[in-house]
């Protein structure tokens, strides 16, 4: 989206900047700076939020459709709704109202890990300082992405040993060790194996890599960027499909972003660049989806 396209957009939509500001979690002194040109090279993760900010809809997602597939019940003989009336949809229902706030470390939801594990198996969230937040199923290419970035870190591991060991979604990760927070990174390294208990992950990861979905932008991109980076994650990898782009935080020696593209072989950074990620590989692979 050029930038004569954002400000069309966002003049449609009726945004002000500051509204703009609010609904990309972008700093209202960078949205003025870039739309009045003073700005000229704004870094590229903040032009995709004000884009995905512009490109969607946000105040009309609300009017969710569900399946109208209806069943008769074998006792009553009644119509019934297999999805409207399982417990797991009511459950679904009730995280869709929920609204996550834009992250705020001192606002705190009352959602715990006690009603996290009591969802219906098949209602899949993140629980993110005690909201809920849905996660609806990866599609095919995000997949793909993640399955052979996972493929990489396990042959790493495999040649060269040493105690830490890749996971992948779905993968309980109790990030703060608090009853507030419990994510599922999609491809995840923890090299302390004194986290890794049978039944999830407690402590933050030493490598966690988000491939972006466009539902989930916000969180992947600011919410759980700043979460990870607090907890103490050393690296952090966000793969962007539709830019054919990676983001890599090294919180431990910067807060800006290493920028890659899908030719490039992306270095480890937690193995010293020892294990680099083949993306021009990767993208081979995920050509035929494109």
């Amino acid at each position: 989206m050029t930038m004569e396209e954002m400000k069309k957009r966002k003049k449609e939509l009726g945004f002000s900047n500051a509204k703009l500001a609010e609904v990309s979690g972008v700093p209202l002194g960078t949205v003025q700076k870039i739309l009045s040109g003073k700005t000229t090279s704004p870094r590229y993760d903040t032009v995709r939020a004000l884009e995905k900010a512009l490109a969607s809809e946000p105040y009309a997602e609300t009017a969710r459709r569900i399946s109208t597939t209806s069943y008769v019940d074998t006792e009553s003989g009644q119509p019934i709704n297999m999805l409207r009336d399982s417990a797991a949809y009511r459950v679904r229902n009730e995280v869709e109202k929920q609204e996550l706030p834009r992250w705020n470390p001192h606002r705190v939801g009352d959602k715990t890990l006690e009603d996290y594990l009591a969802l219906p198996r098949d209602v899949r969230v993140e629980l993110i300082d005690g909201y809920f937040s849905n996660m609806s199923a990866p599609s095919v290419i995000h997949q793909m992405i993640g399955g052979e970035i996972l493929y990489a870190l396990k042959e790493h591991v495999r040649k060269n040993g040493g105690s830490c060991i890749p996971f992948v979604a779905p993968t309980d990760v109790q990030l703060d060790c608090d009853d507030k927070t419990m994510v599922q990174p999609d491809v995840l390294v923890v090299c302390d194996r004194s986290k890794v208990t049978r039944q999830r992950i407690e402590g933050a990861p030493d490598l966690i890599v988000e491939v972006l979905s466009t539902s989930h932008w916000y969180n992947d991109m600011i919410l759980k960027m700043r979460k990870y980076r607090n907890a103490g994650v050393r690296e952090y990898w966000i793969v962007v499909p539709e830019q054919q782009a990676i983001l890599v935080y090294h919180f431990e020696k910067t807060a800006e972003a290493a920028q890659y593209t899908f030719e490039d072989q992306v270095p480890v950074g937690i193995w010293d660049g020892k294990c680099k990620v083949d993306f021009k590989k990767i993208l081979e692979n995920i050509q035929f989806l494109l």
